[in-house]
């Protein structure tokens, strides 16, 4: 296991920016104090480190985060199930938290439900959760796109939960996008998101379109499908920045 710390000084332009946007032309919220937080995330690959700290350094200026990177998990919970790495998520939680966590969110949608329902004692939150609230949102035909097949199952079961709590019919559908998977772990990272949004543009009779893993989120961008595609990073960081400062406010 890897364990990783960055944390981004204070930004004088972003605080003096009174309507500062994302690149989406999202509104920002204004800059955390330096060293906020901090905000740890649990990875199963180390790619997704610059990725969230890029987003971090877009939309959340000053927010502290502690990356813990353990690609064995995600080897283990595609072997045996994710139930079998339970214990190990529950020991890294608490060490984040041991080491001054405040927040904790997991960034591997196929371990998601078993760290969201670990009692660490902070908020610990699945990157995944809002986008599957906003494809809810957006329609009743959902297609779940992944290139980890062990991603399917939960991710699916997550769509179906939002649909619950919102009230709302969903039909949810799933597609392996095949071969995809190998060349990410390979290091052809373009490689895999011009397959995952080739395999976008060829969804048929959907509302929208979700990217189950946070890995394939740069085939947002390249899908052409004028299906909605969804991703998970930036709404993920974006709750769990939310969760730090309701954490900050209640002292």
């Amino acid at each position: 296991m890897v364990q990783a710390q960055t944390q981004t000084q204070a930004q004088t332009q972003a605080q003096t920016q009174a309507q500062a946007q994302a690149p989406d032309g999202t509104p920002v919220p204004a800059p955390f104090p330096p060293g906020y937080g901090p905000l740890a995330l649990l990875h199963t690959s180390a790619t997704h480190v610059p990725v969230f700290d890029a987003l971090r350094d877009a939309d959340h200026p000053g927010l502290e985060l502690r990356h813990l990177v353990d690609e064995e998990l995600l080897a283990r919970a595609r072997r045996e199930g994710p139930e079998a790495v339970a214990d190990d998520v529950r020991a890294l939680l608490a060490g984040a938290v041991a080491d001054g966590a405040r927040v904790v969110l997991c960034t591997c949608s196929t371990i998601g439900a078993v760290a969201e329902r670990t009692d660490a004692g902070v908020p610990v939150l699945r990157v995944d959760r809002p986008m599957a609230a906003a494809a809810v949102a957006t329609g009743s035909r959902v297609v779940v796109l992944a290139t980890v097949a062990s991603t399917l199952e939960p991710t699916v079961a997550l769509v179906e939960e939002e649909a619950r709590r919102a009230g709302r019919p969903v039909e949810a559908r799933t597609a392996l996008v095949d071969d995809a998977w190998a060349l990410f772990e390979a290091g052809d990272t373009d490689g895999c998101a011009r397959a995952v949004a080739v395999a976008a543009d060829a969804v048929t009779d959907a509302d929208v379109i979700v990217l189950a893993q946070a890995s394939m989120t740069t085939a947002e961008g390249l899908a052409t499908t004028s299906v909605p595609v969804l991703s998970s990073p930036r709404p993920g960081l974006a709750a769990a920045a939310d969760a730090a400062r309701r954490v900050h406010a209640a002292g």
